[in-house]
């Protein structure tokens, strides 16, 4: 295993729960709606600031026609995010709102790995596996008590 990919998913995981957090906090002042948007008109100025900064250019975009129809579907299911983690968080709190996505994210990634679905790579399914993600859930369980 590549620790640096794993500590680069870690990195990603606390971005999240920083993201959804700020999200959360601007929803609640500019609507959830409206904040979705700034932080898409902000992400994708970051974006261009980006390349234009490190100097990949645009090139990559002349591709776009052959990429599956699929792939696409990642700047709607980005809006989605947002949106349910600024609805959930201000009630639920950022603890439990996290549990339960990473419960789902991990459960969503497994089958995707499992089938190799969506071009990705098949990884043999382990019953462990089903272990792994029932002790996550009774974990999750614990962690969501009132």
């Amino acid at each position: 295993m590549n620790w640096l990919y794993v500590g680069i998913a870690a990195l990603s995981g606390a971005a999240m729960a920083l993201q959804g957090t700020f999200n959360a906090a601007l929803g609640k002042i500019l609507g959830v709606w409206e904040s979705t948007l700034m932080v898409h008109i902000i992400g994708t100025i970051t974006v261009v600031v980006i390349i234009l900064t490190i100097g990949v250019g645009f090139g990559g975009l002349a591709k776009l026609g052959q990429v599956p129809w699929y792939s696409l579907l990642g700047g709607i299911l980005n809006v989605i995010i947002i949106y349910a983690v600024s609805r959930s968080i201000p009630q639920i709190g950022v603890g439990n709102a996290t549990t339960a996505i990473i419960v789902a994210q991990v459960s969503t990634a497994f089958l995707i790995d499992s089938l190799g679905a969506f071009g990705m790579k098949k990884i043999e399914f382990q019953y462990l596996d089903i272990l792994g993600i029932a002790l996550l859930a009774v974990g999750a369980r614990i962690l969501l008590l009132d």
